[in-house]
């Protein structure tokens, strides 16, 4: 009964829960109950309530945001609980009793300190108390130690009881109007709230909504707005208004309502009082809405103003906002406008403070658009795609599922932006973009990498007819003015996890299938064959061994001397690791460092490389030895950034002598995989002291101004021009201009691969200044290597060399 006498009085309006919360803790506040003292009337029901009931506790709560506070209270010590822990706060989601019988067989109360704890609660019954404005502020509830069943009918007294205090609430809420026209500890909360709102909500127009009311209730008007003052592009003023009393009361005003709530109502004309106090900057009253001559005309539908007052709000001397207020009953007066002055100074600072946030927040946003984000197509760029790729591979990881890395690049696309101009190019890549994206699903990820090159991630692709939808899509002409534009795009993909690499290693698969498919003739897509690539079972078993085999030193460094051509002098060493295998013996690097490729262990064994080099350089330094060390790195450890750290951990305490002596061999077709990373990494490592060797040079075909570029001080020519240049007339013309080009760049130039006298010399003949190969020696451990060198360099090198080589 008293559940449905609630329901007439106060009806149900829909609302969402988040506003329906924010609204109802708008109305306690206004209500001004909260931790004020007990009485007399509140006391009096709930003692009828605990006698009637024959509970130890019984209790009126209230319930603002955060806690439970008790107005009136019997049997339990606690003034208040943390809201969270209150079984009132389930109570108040209801429209009736809410009871729990046996709070500790309850799944949802079993764990619950006021369970578990001193207060030893097992019984529950708890009825919602609504404020005058219809708003369930808390609950009359009886509690017990013991758990109990009470029949349906018995719950009406609690009813009754509950709708008692309602009325006793009412009176208390009529009572505290007729006190000052806005109460300063009312102001102050108000003042309190504008400031948590602003500064915790980011819906400018949820915040504008609590402080009309707010506004509302200070004033005891019927009705008022809140906006925000702006200029357009004329420089000249409106206001967008913010929050505005539902005035839905006929379908013109239920629509001007709607327009509100989807883009903000603007008052622009300036025609009307409410329009004119914008532009004033005093409080503007109207006791006589009807017959003044400012009034104007009020949009359809709007409800009679018989009283106004608008007052516009400042930050410093900017005027911002604008409040209007009307119909109250008293009417209105300047008094009334400075009480609520300190409120609306402060909306007044916060409007400014945000309007200026939200400007720095889009010049933000401007720049990571800049940084994330291709100009021209809109499509994420390299950097974003970097970090998306991460996240889309963890996502991959958690569901166990599959992507598919695709590397796009255009057919024929140069060709288009040489004849028709740079403009026509960019339409083309616009098109392209959005053709791709129309393909693709909005989880899938399209990014542009510059150029004609773009780069697709999609999600768990159960076919290929995707990658023909994809190339068909590029394939359909393009027009474009009066211009019809054939196009066409060949594309690799590569498979995570089938393919199991690195991000960066991935993208590199899929670009190398990416040319597999313009080499078989472009206009069609292949796939990167991973397990081809690295056959999986070998490479894990020597994965498993590698990590023994660092941890137990089989690791070693064999020495193949460098030898001055025009002194005949032992130069320095190349070291060449061999790895002392238990079962099979001394392995070559052949054997085991192509599947250490793109694992943790290519830097780890490189790390013992670097250290290994490091501790012979010095070692030999204290024996007067001023030889130099090469060493070779793997592409993987090379192209990371832990290179140069590991560079400096070894060479830290290392005078420059030595650190010049250290060599590190980069191969000529690394260098080109990466050219802007391996530029940053050689400069770094020239900045260390370290000097560079482009090893294999000639194999690569690498431009001269790549060469030029190179901070490399020596060239190894590769030995496969080097065996056959006494045969191959060729081969002859790559050695000469190698060397030749070499001096002019003032770099040094090393032979590789010398097998005999015949080859030496000509070499000797062409200006070659250093030599290497089996005519000297094959690779030795470092002990044998030394004494190599000694006995080489003490003896008629002829005789030697003859000695050598029986």
């Amino acid at each position: 009964m008293a559940a449905e006498l609630s329901t007439r009085r106060y009806g149900k309006k829909l609302m969402d829960p988040v506003n329906r919360e924010k609204r109802r803790l708008t109305a306690l506040e206004r209500l001004a109950i909260m931790d004020t003292g007990s009485e007399e009337r509140f006391d009096r029901l709930i003692n009828l309530a605990r006698r009637y009931y024959n509970t130890p506790i019984a209790l009126f709560s209230l319930l603002d945001e955060k806690r439970q506070w008790f107005k009136s209270k019997r049997g339990l010590d606690l003034k208040e609980t943390p809201r969270s822990i209150a079984f009132c706060d389930h109570a108040i989601r209801q429209d009736s009793v809410f009871v729990v019988a046996d709070a500790s067989k309850d799944e949802r109360f079993c764990n619950n300190p006021m369970v578990t704890g001193e207060s030893h609660i097992r019984f529950y019954a708890g009825m919602p108390v609504r404020e005058p404005g219809g708003f369930k502020m808390g609950t009359l509830c009886i509690m017990d130690h013991k758990p109990r069943d009470i029949p349906e009918h018995e719950l009406d007294v609690l009813r009754t009881l509950a709708s008692l205090i309602e009325d006793e609430v009412e009176r208390f809420y009529h009572a505290s109007q007729y006190q000052k026209q806005v109460p300063v500890s009312r102001l102050n909360r108000a003042i309190q709230r504008a400031q948590n709102t602003f500064h915790t909500d980011d819906d400018q127009d949820a915040v504008f909504e609590i402080l009309l009311s707010d506004l509302l209730v200070l004033t005891d008007s019927q009705f008022g707005f809140i906006g925000e003052v702006l200029t357009n592009s004329d420089n000249n003023p409106y206001l967008r208004v913010g929050a505005i009393t539902d005035i839905s009361w006929s379908p013109e005003s239920a629509d001007r309502s709607q327009q509100r709530k989807t883009r903000g109502l603007l008052f622009e004309r300036l025609n009307n009082l409410i329009d004119t106090s914008m532009l004033s900057d005093d409080v503007l009253i109207s006791d006589g809405f009807e017959s003044d001559s400012q009034a104007g005309e009020l949009p359809p539908g709007h409800p009679q103003i018989t009283r106004y007052m608008g007052i516009p709000i400042f930050s410093g001397d900017n005027r911002v906002g604008l409040v209007g207020l009307a119909n109250r009953q008293e009417g209105y007066t300047n008094k009334l406008a400075i009480e609520l002055k300190p409120l609306l100074q402060t909306v007044g600072q916060l409007i400014e403070r945000k309007r200026m946030y939200q400007e720095r927040q889009e010049h933000q946003k401007g720049l990571e658009q800049a940084a994330n984000f291709d100009s021209l197509t809109g499509l994420p760029n390299r950097r974003r795609l970097t970090e998306l790729f991460e996240q889309e591979l963890t996502f991959a990881d958690q569901r166990q599922s599959a992507l598919s890395i695709c590397f796009i690049d255009l057919d024929g696309f140069k060709g288009i932006n040489d004849d028709y101009g740079h403009s026509v190019g960019d339409a083309v890549l616009k098109t392209v973009a959005a053709r791709l994206q129309h393909v693709l699903r909005e989880c899938d990820i399209i990014a542009r990498l510059g150029g004609d090159e773009f780069v697709a991630i999609i999600r768990d692709v159960e076919n290929n007819a995707v990658y023909e939808r994809m190339l068909e899509a590029i394939r359909r002409p393009i027009s474009h003015q009066d211009l019809t534009l054939d196009l066409a795009a060949s594309m690799g993909v590569t498979l995570y996890p089938r393919d199991p690499s690195a991000p960066d290693l991935l993208l590199r698969h899929a670009d190398q299938a990416m040319y597999a498919a313009k080499d078989a003739g472009r206009n069609r897509y292949s796939i990167f064959d991973f397990e081809t690539h690295v056959n999986r079972a070998e490479r894990v078993r020597i994965l498993e061994q590698t990590a023994k085999a660092l941890g137990e030193s089989q690791f070693e460094m064999y020495l193949q001397p460098k030898i001055v051509l025009a002194s005949d002098q032992v130069e320095g060493f190349e070291a060449l690791i061999r790895w002392n295998h238990p079962e099979k013996g001394l392995l070559g690097p052949i054997s085991f460092l192509p599947q250490l490729e793109h694992t943790e262990y290519a830097a780890a064994v490189g790390r013992f490389v670097i250290a290994d080099a490091v501790a012979k350089l010095q070692h030999w330094k204290q024996l007067g030895l001023p030889y130099s060390l090469s060493i070779n790195l793997s592409p993987t450890h090379l192209l990371s950034d832990m290179l140069v750290e590991d560079l400096q951990a070894a060479l830290q305490g290392c005078d420059p002598d030595i650190r010049s002596r250290l060599i590190i061999e980069l191969l000529e077709t690394t260098a080109l995989d990466d050219p802007g990373k391996i530029m940053s990494i050689l400069l770094k490592c020239r900045d260390l002291g370290v000097q560079v060797s482009l090893d294999d040079f000639g194999t690569g075909y690498s431009s001269l101004d790549h060469f030029r570029r190179l901070p490399a001080q020596e060239i190894k020519i590769d030995r496969s021009f080097v065996s056959d240049m006494l045969t191959n007339a060729g081969d002859e013309m790559i050695v000469k201009s190698i060397i030749s080009l070499s001096k002019n760049f003032k770099r040094r130039v090393v032979a590789e691969g010398i097998e005999n006298q015949a080859m030496q010399d000509k070499l000797i003949d062409m200006g070659c200044e250093q030599a290497q190969g089996f005519f000297y020696t094959k690779p030795l451990p470092a002990i044998a290597a030394l004494a190599w060198a000694e006995a080489y360099q003490n003896v008629n090198r002829f005789q030697f060399g003859h000695t050598i080589r029986r």
